[in-house]
């Protein structure tokens, strides 16, 4: 007498890629920035834009490429992250073509037109966006260049010293044939990279607590290093080339990713005294840190502009001003003063108050709610990932863009004084977009990767599946 008994294996089960879901969700973030161009052309011409119909086409491809590259590389990845960068980057393009309208914000003297330029160096941001889609296969890799990115990041971030300052801040490097770039936007990526890969190794040893006062566990001395080291570089920026908003954003970062790595509250406090003696400290002596400060705490003070024009009221009053005259439906999209701004600023550091004032609260709070979705996906991308590193370098893109947004709409806004950082996505700048696609197909290759099933066991031998039991 013989029992026979037969098992299957049963393999994993398909999980959705929801490809179709983004298709749908980047129809709606193409129709709604060509909807907002019509009406800027309604508003201030009263027929429809000229551009309107290339507008609409040249960001449909560009949203269509991007898509058929991620249903191809990153079939798994998250659906929403491509649409909603979309839509602010098409956004974006409305708000400084409308801006281009105004007389008084586009000069000879500040390049002309921008909006065509913007749409060029967007296109070149979704180009790269492509190439890290095609051949990072596996953001492991990346982790094999953990002191080889903190090299680069350290080049890209003293480079600016060498090159005269603009607005009396040392943040751009002139390229002949391409302009000026902004090192500090690829520096972010970089350095979030290398803090991932060194926390990874020495989250342990950090994590490690020496007495506990005041209800904190205190970090042992000789784990205080890698925090001041990473203190006294952003103060050395900060000092050099007098640039708040990237300082603020590279010890965040640090004090965000080292948290997150060690789950020790001690490491915020710490990071926030530093970051608060630091900043004080620097604003001492150094004149353009003073007068952002100064503007921020005398917002209605008057001030003399590069022409020699005294009497005038600060940048950030007149963002006052715009968000209040908007109110909470706002004056209509081409029908703002942000002129009265003054300079390149309405396109750059202040193109949120454009928002307010022509869109209301109501549409200002609709495009930080954008932005917050995208951080909440690179946030659930990181809980999502499978190894210590995509984590880690997820929560760090996702902080640093989240720092970014908060840092820009609260200078904007008069809660902190103004960085000088440019509102990914949304502002003129070619540095920024083309770093912050580039960024976004990172977290996309995370998130592809977390979301992809495991492969299904290898089915077993006839011999194996097959057990004969003898009495």
């Amino acid at each position: 007498m013989s029992v026979v008994t037969n098992t299957t294996t049963i393999g994993a089960i398909e999980a959705p890629s929801r490809r179709n879901t983004e298709l749908a969700m980047l129809a709606f973030a193409v129709i709604i920035p060509v909807f907002a161009y019509a009406n800027v052309g309604l508003a201030k011409d009263g027929s429809l834009p000229a551009g309107m119909l290339g507008y609409g086409i040249g960001l449909s491809l560009l949203a269509g490429v991007a898509h058929l590259m991620v249903r191809k590389f990153a079939p798994y990845a998250d659906p929403l992250m491509l649409p909603l960068a979309t839509l602010l980057n098409g956004l974006g393009l409305v708000l400084i073509w409308r801006l281009d309208l105004e007389p008084s914000i586009t000069t000879p003297a500040l390049g002309g037109a921008m909006a065509p330029k913007q749409m060029m160096w967007s296109a070149v941001g979704v180009a790269l966006f492509l190439c890290v889609l095609l051949f990072l296969k596996d953001h492991r890799v990346l982790q094999r260049y953990t002191y080889i990115s903190m090299v680069v990041a350290l080049v890209l971030l003293i480079l600016p010293m060498f090159f005269p300052g603009v607005n009396g801040a040392k943040i751009w490097i002139t390229i002949p044939g391409l302009g000026s770039l902004q090192p500090g936007e690829f520096a972010k990526i970089i350095i979030a990279i290398f803090f991932a890969g060194y926390l990874m190794v020495k989250r342990d040893a950090l994590a490690l607590a020496s007495r506990r006062f005041m209800g904190m566990y205190l970090p042992r001395g000789r784990d205080l290093g890698p925090i001041l080291a990473i203190w006294a570089l952003s103060l050395m920026i900060l000092i050099f080339e007098t640039d708040l908003g990237t300082s603020l954003l590279f010890f965040g970062l640090f004090v965000i990713m080292l948290y997150v790595a060690t789950e020790r509250t001690s490491w915020v406090v710490f990071g926030l005294t530093l970051s608060a003696a630091g900043a004080v400290g620097v604003a001492s002596f150094a004149s353009h840190v003073q007068t952002r400060v100064d503007n921020w705490l005398n917002p209605l003070a008057t001030v003399c502009n590069a022409d020699g024009e005294c009497g005038l009221v600060t940048e950030t009053a007149q963002s006052v001003y715009a968000f209040g005259s908007g109110g909470l439906f706002g004056s209509g999209l081409g029908q703002g003063y942000s002129k009265l701004i003054g300079g390149i600023a309405p396109k750059s550091d202040y193109i949120l108050a454009t928002v307010g004032e022509e869109m209301g609260l109501t549409g200002l709070m609709a495009i930080i709610l954008v932005y917050g979705l995208l951080i909440e996906r690179g946030v659930r991308t990181a809980l999502a990932a499978r190894d210590p590193f995509g984590k880690l370098l997820a929560i760090g893109l996702s902080g640093a863009f989240a720092l970014q947004v908060f840092v820009v709409a609260g200078g904007v806004t008069g809660v902190i004084p103004l960085t000088g950082m440019t509102m990914p996505f949304l502002a003129q700048g070619g540095s920024s977009v083309i770093a912050n696609w580039a960024l976004i197909a990172i977290l996309l290759r995370i998130s592809d990767t977390a979301r992809r099933p495991a492969p299904a066991p290898a089915p077993t031998s006839d011999a194996e599946m097959t057990q004969v039991v003898r009495p």
